[in-house]
């Protein structure tokens, strides 16, 4: 393995450990560009205001929320992972105009992600999370 590889394996690892530690500086310090691609939605979180506006989001229903690793790969200017996502229902969730109240539930959902660096480079570009979100609503019993 060469040395920007194994680089860029560990900025994956660093962000996705960051990510679960709610440091969001430090996690935004591992982009070159902050940018989010949510491939289940559709929706793009382009630039520092909104990848911190997506992390508020996703944390006010789920502030525990985290990961675990189960396999890296790396291929050209991208590393691949696969996850587990978990985290405990504590507060509102937002879904279209709905608001669902906290149910104290448990979830844990295996998703992949795609994570783009810049030809040499060693700072993230882009997150794509690949996912389907009606796998936590029904971890949720909510579905």
């Amino acid at each position: 393995m060469n040395e920007l590889m194994e680089r860029r394996l560990q900025t994956v690892r660093d962000h996705m450990a960051l990510e679960c530690a709610c440091d969001w500086d430090a996690v935004i310090a591992t982009f070159e560009h902050p940018r989010y691609e949510m491939y289940g939605t559709g929706t793009v979180y382009d630039g520092e205001e909104a990848v911190r506006g997506y992390f508020r989001a996703s944390r006010t229903p789920f502030p525990d929320q985290g990961n675990e690793i189960i396999a890296l790969a790396h291929a050209g200017d991208t590393v691949l992972v696969e996850f587990w996502l978990t985290g405990t229902h504590l507060g509102p969730l937002r879904v279209g105009g709905q608001v669902i109240e906290p149910t104290g539930r448990r979830f844990r959902v295996r998703m992949a992600a795609s994570f783009e660096f810049p030809p040499g480079g060693d700072k993230i570009i882009c997150e794509r999370p690949y996912f389907d979100a009606m796998q936590v609503f029904q971890a949720l019993a909510l579905s």
